[in-house]
């Protein structure tokens, strides 16, 4: 199995990446491809998004961060492979729901996108949730107004073409699979 983005982290990080796959039933180089772009492919737990003040591997907001017994303060002072735990717990609800790399970055960005169709709009600058949309623009790659799940993972999916790239990607083996 080759783990996309896997030359960019640890051993100990793929172990974990690949126990999340394993536990979670998602794929492992889709989960890595969304961490690559959350974290501006640092792959650091520290890497904040300073207008929405999101942090970390998959950028959590402080109130997810709250919900989730901690806060961005605690998970900044984190090793990237112990906000993985944090990343595990966040994706846990989804627990058999995230099929593609699609429902993985839905579930980061838009959880409602969750097994909607590529067409599916999330966010419009004249509604639905045009605060979203502003928050988001640079997602909608036609210019049309309107972010759709098509337009909201052309990042990610380009994210993992790199990541399976030589020099990107380790050669997990065997190990991992599903």
């Amino acid at each position: 199995m080759q783990l996309a983005w896997g030359n960019k982290v640890s051993q100990t990080f793929c172990d974990r990446v690949l126990w999340i796959q394993q536990d979670l039933g998602l794929d492992a180089s889709g989960l890595m491809a969304c961490m690559a772009w959350e974290s501006a492919r640092t792959f650091s737990a520290k890497v904040m998004n300073t207008t929405s003040h999101a942090i970390g591997l998959i950028q959590f907001m402080p109130s997810t961060a709250s919900a989730m017994g901690t806060s961005t303060e605690a998970l900044s002072k984190m090793t990237a492979e112990d906000q993985l735990h944090y990343v595990w717990q966040y994706f846990a609800p989804n627990k058999g729901r995230l099929k593609n790399l699609g429902d993985i970055y839905m579930a980061i960005l838009w959880p409602g996108g969750i097994g909607k169709p590529d067409s599916t709009v999330l966010f419009g600058r004249n509604g639905p949730f045009p605060v979203q949309y502003a928050q988001n623009q640079g997602l909608d790659v036609n210019h049309d107004g309107n972010i759709t799940r098509a337009d909201a993972i052309v990042r990610v999916q380009q994210h993992l073409q790199m990541g399976m790239q030589a020099g990107f990607y380790r050669d997990m083996g065997s190990a991992g699979a599903t």
